[in-house]
């Protein structure tokens, strides 16, 4: 069997803080590719302006009490994952009405002007910080909410291992996602990479990649490969020598495969609903910012919904993907209707900001320090990389990835019968 269309809709599973939903862009090309504090309930579906996703139609869910999550993003760059001034990205998801959430925003700020709660407007005055960190206190501690942050670059990096790596290995028989060597993998490359490569051969590869997937073009294939082939390659010649030595037919079909991206939306939000799906105790649904990004992935979402075969996969030693979900639909609201969405804007934009802070790339936002904590283990999601290779070894052992990203290409992502 090659490295057919079928195994190309590869798939990370949901993992353990650190760790979680690396390959889920892969499913694009198929379709077109802790305990819960407490749980809120609506009787009343909020109406959106317009339905992206629908299991259930609104108007027949007038009368069924179900957690709704509401939902914002941050750090959004389409494609450009190398975008310099928005380094990371990622979104909260918070269980709460727009009642509830009107009384908090008043409480906190009942002086506030504008037409919408907005972190970024609010974080500039040091004398907001008290309130939107005790805010985010009694976010976080009294309503069920998870908040996601990538590393938008080490997710580029991760993505070349997928497509400019793994396809060859795939040829060869080797089981590339077995105890976690794909994450290793991308972990090395990302932090040794500039030094062993060459700091401006390995930015020079990074965004030649990241061309490639954009452009697919035979020239833009080309010039990735000579790309590789200007870094000090033979340093690392297991990641680098697919392409470098060899040129490997089936790694640039893979990132020549029509409707593969480097755009993470899909990532970020598959990544929350992994969470949500263990939050929500009976069935839910999601209340989404207007997101024109979102709109690309409706039948993604759609047929993840739709599933309903009893499956279950093991992923790591306490994670695992299940179907049929628990999620009924996604929505979109416009935030400024919503004070619960502008929750989840406070949420992330804290997040965000505290990512840039202890990174040097931005100062006089909220300490970190005092932020972090506020944040139970199973609250926050970062996609960072790892080097403890032994301890990944040891959480991914005896994981079924590699039949998961088989069953879900064959049973969710390929065509409807």
């Amino acid at each position: 069997m090659g490295w057919t269309a079928n195994r190309h809709a590869k798939f990370m599973l949901h993992e353990h803080t650190e760790q979680i939903f690396l390959r889920m862009l892969k499913l694009l090309c198929r379709g077109a590719a802790g305990k819960p504090a407490f749980h809120l309930s609506e009787a009343k579906a909020w109406q959106s302006p317009g339905t992206m996703v629908c299991a259930i139609p609104l108007h027949e869910m007038d009368d069924v009490p179900m957690t709704c999550f509401r939902i914002d993003e941050s750090g959004y760059t389409g494609f450009d994952l190398l975008n310099a001034d928005q380094r990371f990205q990622g979104a909260s998801a918070i269980a709460i009405d727009d009642g509830e959430a009107a009384r908090l925003i008043k409480e906190y700020f009942p002086r506030l002007q504008a037409p919408e709660l907005k972190y970024s407007a609010l974080s500039r005055r040091a004398s907001n910080h008290p309130r939107l960190l005790g805010l985010m206190k009694d976010l976080t501690s009294d309503f069920d909410c998870v908040t996601y942050v990538a590393d938008k670059r080490f997710m580029l990096t991760l993505m070349f291992v997928d497509y400019a790596v793994e396809p060859y290995y795939y040829e060869r028989g080797f089981d590339f996602y077995e105890n976690g060597q794909n994450y290793a993998m991308a972990s090395m490359l990302h932090m040794a990479g500039p030094a062993l490569l060459g700091n401006i051969e390995f930015a020079a590869l990074m965004d030649a990649f990241q061309q490639a997937m954009k452009e697919k073009s035979p020239q833009s294939l080309q010039q990735l490969v000579e790309a590789a082939r200007a870094t000090n390659w033979d340093e690392l010649p297991e990641v680098l020598g697919p392409l470098a030595q060899y040129a490997d037919r089936d790694c640039l079909s893979a990132i020549a495969t029509p409707g593969v991206s480097t755009d993470i939306a899909i990532v970020v939000l598959i990544s929350l609903i992994t969470r949500m799906e263990v939050m929500a105790e009976g069935a839910y649904r999601v209340v989404h910012d207007q997101s024109k990004n979102l709109s690309t992935y409706h039948d993604l979402l759609q047929r993840y919904i739709d599933h309903d075969e009893e499956v279950e996969f093991r992923a790591t030693e306490i994670t695992s993907l299940r179907f049929p979900l628990k999620l009924n639909e996604v929505t979109q609201v416009d935030s400024k209707l919503s004070p619960a969405v502008q929750l989840a804007d406070v949420m992330i934009g804290a997040a965000i900001e505290a990512g840039n802070t202890l990174t040097g790339l931005r100062s006089g936002g909220l300490d970190p320090e005092a932020l972090m904590p506020l944040y139970r283990e199973d609250q926050f999601i970062h996609m960072l990389p790892s080097i403890d290779f032994e301890e990944q070894r040891r959480f991914r052992s005896g994981s079924q990835n590699g039949q998961a990203i088989d069953y879900l290409a064959s049973n969710i992502f390929g065509k409807r019968r």
